[in-house]
């Protein structure tokens, strides 16, 4: 597995989601952002939405759920078509459960940190994701500043996995642009959410290719 680009669709046209999609052929996954106006000050889709989308694309869907009570919610988006569900771990009880629940499903178990979520107290969790989204903005909105003092956190956490020996994937998500994915892939990222960046592009398949191959310079 190597650098993999997941366009946010927040800052898509929700009127055509289908053919916001269709602009960036080139994605790796399509990130889509499930607020719940509790968990974060915003609300946007769910559960049908996602089923609906995944019905319009062949590029598989990554589900970031910034959502209260994730234990009982989060398989719900599973079901839904979701190749990919991502849970907050301040958001759930019982993550192992969880994360075990989205496996069984068929999906990929995520969990993600905000910022001023240490990765330690989680690290003997690791080896139950399948990947680990680090934020670096405050969930709820696009177009955010990117936060540097997050990228220590994501070089603690790749240095966390290598010392598991896990293939647990390193996802970033906030403020990721051509001007901050290198940090993020030298500090040890390879999965980049990119919203405002892509979608403010005149063209969005391009922008998701140059941020591509710009990490994964940075990366070597």
């Amino acid at each position: 597995m190597g650098i993999q680009i997941t366009p946010s669709i927040l800052n898509a046209d929700f009127a055509r989601l289908g053919e916001e999609v269709a602009r960036i052929g080139s994605a790796d996954w399509v990130h889509v952002d499930v607020m719940d106006n509790h968990f974060v000050p915003n609300l946007t889709f769910g559960p049908a939405m996602v089923e609906a989308l995944s019905k319009a694309t062949d590029i598989p869907l990554d589900a970031h759920l910034m959502i209260e009570d994730a234990d009982r919610n989060a398989s719900a988006y599973a079901e839904a078509g979701a190749g990919s569900v991502t849970f907050h771990v301040e958001a759930t009880q019982a993550p192992i459960r969880l994360a075990r629940e989205i496996r069984a499903q068929g999906a990929r178990a995520s969990m993600a940190l905000k910022p001023a979520t240490p990765i330690e107290p989680y690290e003997a969790l690791l080896p139950e994701l399948d990947m680990l989204l680090i934020m670096t903005v405050e969930p709820g909105f696009g177009g955010q500043k990117f936060l540097d003092l997050c990228l220590p956190k994501i070089r603690t956490a790749r240095e966390l996995m290598r010392k598991h020996g896990v293939e647990t994937w390193l996802q970033v998500d906030g403020g990721v642009s051509l001007e901050t994915i290198e940090r993020c892939a030298e500090a040890g990222a390879d999965v980049f959410v990119a919203g405002s960046a892509v979608y403010s592009a005149d063209d969005p398949d391009a922008m998701v290719r140059e941020l591509k191959a710009k990490a994964e310079a940075a990366a070597q």
